[in-house]
């Protein structure tokens, strides 16, 4: 009796179907998974050197956010579960309220550059951000935008100057965070979507926030 073949010989795509433009591992393949993505983001208010942690659907933690008291709010380490450097964050001197740069580990060197983050505009009612890639240096067009209201946690990110999302928020209000002063939300990032960096970006837009909260 012939049995059939569990893994059928799958076609090749055609020369002349369309290859996604989307740069997928910006900090690196292992945090891009072939189906979406759900963390969930708990920033701790009442804390000043643990200011982040993130979660999967499962409450496992997969990110956790550090700052310092010596940069309280100029630099911000991305760390794995294990408490492994992945990025620097750090606002560029001189242009506090305008870009960011993300270096790997703990470095802060251009060699180590991974992205650079800017406002579109100085005066912004909702939030633009444009995002550049390392290799991007003319910064001519943008490799990823953000845009949305932070206030309302409804930020969207797209690839480029495309409409196609590749990782949206969505607020989430727990008794529990109302009660112990925690800052709940969820993002969802999209098949294939390095989640890492767009943790990364979420960081730097609560400091954005931040500092027009100030202003």
């Amino acid at each position: 009796m012939a049995y059939p073949n569990p893994y059928p010989a799958q076609p090749y795509p055609s020369a002349s179907a369309p290859m996604p433009a989307v740069p997928s591992a910006v900090i690196g393949p292992q945090f891009c998974a072939p189906y979406p993505v759900d963390l969930a983001v708990v920033k701790k208010v009442m804390t000043i050197s643990d200011n982040f942690v993130v979660t999967d659907v499962n409450g496992n933690i997969v990110f956790k956010v550090k700052g310092s008291l010596a940069t309280l709010r100029d630099r911000r380490v991305l760390l794995d579960a294990a408490g492994n450097p992945l990025v620097t964050l750090r606002r560029k001197i001189m242009t506090a309220h305008d870009r960011w740069q993300a270096f790997r580990g703990e470095s802060t060197d251009a060699k180590d550059l991974i992205f650079t983050l800017k406002r579109s505009s100085l005066i912004q009612f909702k939030t633009k951000l444009h995002v550049f890639l390392a290799n991007n240096t003319k910064e001519d067009v943008c490799d990823f935008k953000v845009k949305g209201s932070w206030l309302e946690r409804s930020c969207v990110v797209y690839a480029g100057e495309s409409n196609n999302i590749v990782a949206q928020m969505h607020k989430k209000h727990t008794v529990q965070s109302i009660l112990i002063g925690k800052d709940h939300f969820m993002v969802t990032v999209y098949p294939n979507i390095d989640y890492a960096f767009i943790v990364a970006l979420i960081v730097i837009l609560d400091e954005i926030n931040d500092d027009e909260k100030e202003d």
